[in-house]
């Protein structure tokens, strides 16, 4: 089965089990004692650290082992911000970022501080000059988040340049660089860097926090003499030594198989919308990550095209809010301003051959027409006010579609079976209470030609008003 969720984890690397069960026999003693066994721990440990941080673009002594890479956001950020609570206690992060930097942000403004997000365009593309702005319009900033490349839709992010940034106003940059780390190390002058082992191969529940010599750092109480204080207990060493030996092993074939996959992700996204109808690819074209592709696919349901697809024989994921798991769309697909309905993200691992791509391409058009068959037919109901009353003939100007209780796909369904309803210039309004509908509706008016006119409360009951204006 094809496995196509890189950008979530990958199957341990040969060379991480190959070092996991060396440094076992090896590895197992306190690297903190002076005998014999203590010393082999530490020679173990050292050199890992070694390893790792030639990886990262860092010193060994700027480098920390984290319990995840979340650990290690988390830590930093709080670090960063408890060193810097002099200078301010304002927090800049960018719309897209992980949750786990999001969660961090929720804490600290439930802490007393402030938070700020800086918005992306539709790309996901985070800009430097609006880094800036924020940084200028104040209030005096402790710290900026900004990932190197976005986990849902590739967007590699100017890191270099924001680094640049925060530097001439004397604000660290905190990046998180576990979706981008295994392909190179992240350029710029940034202050503190997170990464995850999992993402290239490496065990679960190993992370890196590196810390520039120079940046404000408060480890977070209680603090031990381990990891600079900053990670707290008995060092996993086995693990530690099978996560760098794997991020090294991964690195050394890093070039061509960027070089390899991106033609591949390249073949997704020039086929996939004319293999579908009504697919919107997302994500940045040029600045991504060589092996993320994500599109969204109109009047489907996501959970249900996961499983068609899995039922198929491929493995991916999806940041759409028709899960089970949530009723809210993704944060990021939202601050891009895209289509979140019927979303999948598509990450091949090394080693992905143009067969798996062929064949995911092949299945891909008979799983989103399946679903889009398993959906009820849209039933409208019309007049100028509450829906619910008796349909207008075809060619009125306004009409009602009540779409309150109903989850995504379905307000935007019923959109589609409403449009013809009105004459061109009429407005159809859509009644909704699904987080999802803010999103989709104007993605749907931009896919189709039609005019957003904008939300309202609606005023007789629960939910929102969506205006919609026919144009074609």
């Amino acid at each position: 089965m094809p496995y196509f969720d890189a950008a979530s984890s990958l199957p341990p690397h040969p060379v991480a089990r190959q070092a996991l069960l060396a440094a076992f026999d090896d590895g197992w003693a306190d690297p903190s004692r002076l005998h014999r066994e203590g010393r082999r721990a530490r020679m173990l440990l050292d050199a890992a650290r070694e390893t790792a941080a030639e990886a990262v673009g860092c010193r060994p002594d700027e480098l920390t082992f984290t319990s995840s890479g979340t650990r290690a956001l988390h830590t930093g950020m709080a670090g960063a911000l408890a060193g810097r609570a002099r200078a301010g206690r304002h927090l800049l992060v960018s719309a897209v970022e992980h949750s786990a930097v999001l969660h961090a942000a929720e804490a600290h403004r439930a802490a007393g501080g402030t938070v700020a997000e800086i918005g992306v365009d539709r790309g996901g593309l985070v800009a430097p000059a609006d880094v800036a702005a924020a940084l200028a319009a104040g209030p005096a900033a402790a710290l900026v988040c900004v990932q190197s490349a976005n986990h849902e839709v590739g967007t590699r992010q100017p890191v270099a340049d924001i680094a640049e940034i925060g530097r001439a106003a004397g604000v660290p940059l905190l990046v998180d660089a576990a979706q981008s780390l295994p392909w190179g190390p992240v350029a710029g002058a940034w202050s503190l860097l997170a990464a995850s082992a999992h993402k290239w191969g490496g065990p679960g529940g190993v992370g890196l926090l590196a810390v520039r010599k120079g940046v404000r750092f408060a480890p977070a109480s209680p603090v031990d003499e381990r990891e600079s204080g900053r990670a707290p207990g008995f060092e996993n060493i086995p693990a530690v030594v099978a996560a760098a030996a794997s991020l090294r092993a991964f690195r050394a074939e890093a070039g061509a198989e960027a070089a390899r996959l991106a033609a591949l992700v390249d073949r997704i996204r020039e086929r996939v919308p004319r293999l579908v109808p009504d697919v919107e690819v997302v994500g940045e074209a040029a600045h991504r990550l060589p092996h993320v592709v994500t599109f969204s696919c109109l009047h489907v349901d996501g959970e249900a095209l996961l499983h068609a697809l899995d039922r198929a024989g491929f493995a991916v994921s999806s940041g759409s809010s028709c899960t089970s798991s949530t009723l809210t769309p993704s944060h990021v697909l939202r601050a891009m301003g895209v289509l979140s309905e019927g979303n999948v993200r598509v990450s091949l691992p090394p080693g992905t051959t143009e067969e798996d791509v062929e064949r995911f391409l092949a299945v891909l058009p008979e799983a989103v027409a399946g679903v889009r068959a398993q959906l009820t037919p849209p039933t409208v109901t019309g007049g100028a006010g509450r829906a619910g009353g008796a349909a207008e003939p075809a060619g009125t100007g306004t009409f009602t579609v009540d779409s309150l209780g109903k989850r995504c796909p379905v307000p935007v369904i019923e959109l589609a079976g409403a449009i013809g309803r009105v004459a061109v210039g009429g407005v159809v309004t859509v009644l909704a209470d699904d987080a999802a509908a803010r999103l989709d509706i104007p993605a749907w008016c931009t896919m189709r030609g039609q005019e957003y006119l904008g939300e309202s409360p609606h005023g007789d009951g629960p939910g929102t008003a969506y205006r919609v204006r026919r144009l074609v």
